[in-house]
């Protein structure tokens, strides 16, 4: 399976203010490529943070063209996205550590836990037995920091836009809790260029 890390961040890798801001740090033209790898995937992940955040629905937008949507994956640890999100009807899979019961027309499944959270393991392979082969991960910075930290991410597509927002933002990736620098996920630059006004960084795992 193919797990690919998508960041849009400021410079200092912040995805929002600490007020919780974030539409829109990056531009037009990097929105549309993020819709472009979302066509590319057969699944598009976040955490229930940036659901309650910033309520997205998560789907593949391109102009003048259809697109089969990809499944649309919610890590959830204790079921509180709302029944009325964007996201919860349809082609929505919410994954969670407690006993499942409804959101809106969503599928709900219950997958082994570590920490309170649902494992980065069972989340793989839940997905893989439902035939996804390719995930875009798009947030938050628990649900990146969880699969770096479990080593599961194999590409970053990272749009950086030219704005600062210092250390009160967000940041794009949670604490990784490392003792030494060689512990630390390491990544080899495939290209760099432009997305409008943004920089469009590519990367995969050494």
């Amino acid at each position: 399976m193919r797990v690919t890390l998508k960041l849009a961040t400021s410079l200092d890798g912040r995805i929002a203010t600490a007020s919780g801001e974030s539409r829109w740090i990056t531009g037009e033209a990097a929105r549309l490529e993020g819709h472009r790898l979302r066509a590319a995937h057969d699944a598009i992940l976040v955490g229930v943070e940036t659901v309650l955040h910033d309520d997205p629905e998560l789907t593949a937008r391109l102009p003048g063209r259809a697109v089969d949507q990809p499944l649309r994956v919610v890590l959830d640890s204790r079921l509180r996205t709302p029944p009325s999100a964007k996201l919860a009807g349809e082609n929505t899979l919410v994954l969670t550590a407690v006993a499942p019961r409804p959101v809106g027309a969503a599928q709900v499944r219950q997958v082994e836990a570590e920490d309170g959270r649902p494992s980065v393991a069972a989340v793989l392979k839940t997905l893989k037995a439902a035939g996804v082969d390719s995930i875009l991960i798009e947030g938050g910075g628990q649900v990146a920091a969880a699969f770096l930290r479990a080593g599961a991410v194999d590409r970053l597509e990272w749009f950086r836009a030219p704005i600062l927002l210092g250390a009160e933002g967000r940041p794009c990736v949670a604490a990784l809790a490392l003792a030494k620098l060689a512990d630390a996920p390491k990544f080899r630059r495939l290209s760099v260029e432009p997305a409008g006004d943004d920089l469009w960084e590519r990367y995969e795992r050494v």
